[in-house]
């Protein structure tokens, strides 16, 4: 039985949004990759949808644990932060960059911007919230197109405007118009015309609107919005994606060439006359620029030829990080035998690294990274979209972080339903991920080789040294606040006040158990450090070799691997 309709949105009604919106994504994400075609068909726009308001909700949980039981709850303006700082840095894709925009467009008006914050928000403020989100999300594509997620988005809001009444009927007003719009998108659009679908990214709108119509009125939308703009289509049918994708390989607006071979997207930190400059600069490299954010962060996503440009221009503009390159799968397509799928690989290493660093090293063996940033950990869905990314019948998984390991054993199991045998490995550091893949050979049976990584990480001691952020018990006595850690397989074995001293009773404490090669990631914090201790392993420690890498932006100052 339906619920009351809730005359307002406060931040426990928000929470429940996001709870509800990734349900529906998580059960549409599979239908919406299989109908993407437009801008690129590279079927993975309901995947990144997902992982972006994944990013969102988790964002939002965790102001919400913030909070003891008892003690009442965050705020809607706090809420409302949290929901768009997640959604821009968690952003995926094309789809998912402008998701974020518009969450962020609905978060000003939910944080009461300008001013101190509300404690709810009413039918009139959710009007504005939802005009809010469909103009930004516009001025953040540098050229609109229409019969997409923004044409959906501004027919949404456009309807909200003209509603009278509370929350709950202001989202079913949205909500409806947004379903109209999407039906309408095979019209306006060529691409999706010829394939006969609605657009994706309108499509995960419809169902983010839905969601928020049942947090409101406890009304389930889920069977109500049709992905195929013919039924004779079948949106989860196999042939039906072939289909789509060729059509979109075929569009006038792309075809002979195929479109730009890149998509490159990474977080910015620059001023707002930076960012302007940098607009520019990339509309003229390539297309599907968006550029979201505000207030010193931005989330860049565009599509070029010249990925290497594309990241210097941020350079230029601020610092750009968490960068993700991703070539464009157009190849898969076969159109009229002018372009033959491309061929799996037997065999992939995927791994999850912490600094952009040892992201370069694993990329030059040959793995396909996922970078970890410090209290950003990767989700489930992001794991396994690097292991369809990897292209290989047999993958090898390197969580490298011990709190990885069950979200990469069910990122694994998912793979492993899509009919790719994968194997992980628990490594627990990024210096074991090192040594595994030293002895990976992709030529060995696969259990074989899965036995000597395994093996190679398994001998690999492993420790890091970081400076402590609070006052806390540890299992070498009590550290404080800007004290220098030094941990040895997971536990705090040395409190130090210096970085190099620290490093050097850390490395000696390894060393006395034997070894015989000593590898250092370094943080650009503590580049000084290793040179001591190359230094201090060629003087004391004859037989034993050192090697060093650069790690990076990374969680600690110094990674240390003992074999």
């Amino acid at each position: 039985m339906a619920q009351v309709p809730q005359t307002f949105l406060d931040a426990l009604a928000v929470r429940t949004w996001c709870s509800l919106a990734l349900r529906a994504l998580g059960r549409a994400r599979e239908e919406i990759d299989a109908i993407n075609v437009y801008p690129v068909a590279d079927g993975d726009t309901g995947t990144n949808l997902y992982l972006t308001l994944e990013s969102a909700a988790t964002a939002v949980e965790a102001v919400f644990a913030g909070y003891e039981t008892g003690s009442g709850e965050p705020s809607l303006a706090d809420t409302a932060r949290a929901l768009a700082h997640g959604a821009l840095i968690g952003a995926r894709g094309n789809s998912g960059t402008i998701l974020a925009q518009l969450l962020r467009g609905m978060a000003e008006v939910l944080a009461g911007d300008p001013g101190p914050g509300r404690p709810h928000l009413d039918g009139t403020g959710l009007r504005l919230a939802l005009r809010r989100a469909a103009d930004s999300a516009r001025q953040a594509v540098a050229h609109p197109v229409e019969g997409t997620v923004l044409t959906v988005a501004s027919a949404a809001a456009d309807a909200a405007e003209e509603a009278e009444g509370d929350c709950g009927t202001v989202a079913r007003a949205a909500y409806e118009a947004a379903r109209t719009a999407l039906a309408a998108t095979p019209g306006q659009l060529a691409v999706l015309g010829r394939a006969g679908v609605v657009d994706a990214g309108g499509r995960g709108l419809v169902a983010v609107l839905g969601a928020l119509v049942e947090a409101c009125t406890g009304e389930d939308c889920a069977q109500e919005v049709p992905a195929a703009a013919d039924p004779a289509f079948a949106a989860s049918s196999a042939a039906h994606a072939h289909e789509a994708a060729a059509a979109a390989a075929e569009c006038a607006d792309g075809a002979g060439s195929g479109g730009p071979a890149f998509e490159v997207i990474y977080l910015l930190e620059a001023d707002d006359t930076a960012v302007a400059r940098l607009r520019t600069r990339l509309d003229a490299l390539g297309d599907s620029l968006v550029v979201v954010g505000g207030d010193g962060l931005w989330n860049v996503h565009v599509h070029v030829d010249d990925a290497g440009a594309a990241v210097e221009a941020g350079v230029e503009a601020g610092r750009p990080y968490r960068i993700r390159i991703t070539h464009f799968g157009l190849g898969d397509v076969h159109t009229g035998g002018e372009r033959p799928p491309r061929e799996r690989a037997q065999r992939a290493v995927v791994a999850v690294v912490p600094g952009e660093g040892l992201a370069a090293l694993y990329a030059d063996a040959g793995a396909t990274t996922v970078l970890a940033r410090p209290g950003e950990p990767p989700a489930s869905g992001e794991l396994v979209q690097a292991v369809r990314r990897a292209h290989a019948r047999e993958v090898v998984l390197l969580p490298n972080d011990a709190e990885l390991r069950h979200t990469a054993a069910a990122a694994a199991e998912q793979a492993r339903t899509e009919g790719i045998r994968v194997a992980l490995i628990p490594t627990r550091s990024a210096v074991q991920g090192i040594a595994a893949l030293a002895v990976h050979a992709p030529e060995r049976r696969f259990d074989e080789d899965v036995v000597q990584m395994t093996s190679a990480a398994g001998a690999t001691r492993y420790a890091e040294v970081v400076v402590a952020e609070r006052q806390s018990w540890t299992t070498a006595g009590i550290c404080q606040a800007g004290d220098v850690l030094g941990l040895i397989d997971g536990d705090v074995a040395v409190i130090g006040p210096d970085v190099t001293a620290t490093a050097e009773t850390v490395l000696d404490r390894m060393l006395r158990a034997g070894g015989e090669l000593v590898t250092l990631v370094v943080g650009d914090e503590a580049r000084a450090v290793a040179d001591h201790l190359e230094a201090r392993v060629r003087e004391s420690y004859l037989a034993v070799d050192t090697v060093t890498y650069p790690g990076g932006h990374q969680g600690a100052l110094l990674l240390i691997g003992v074999e």
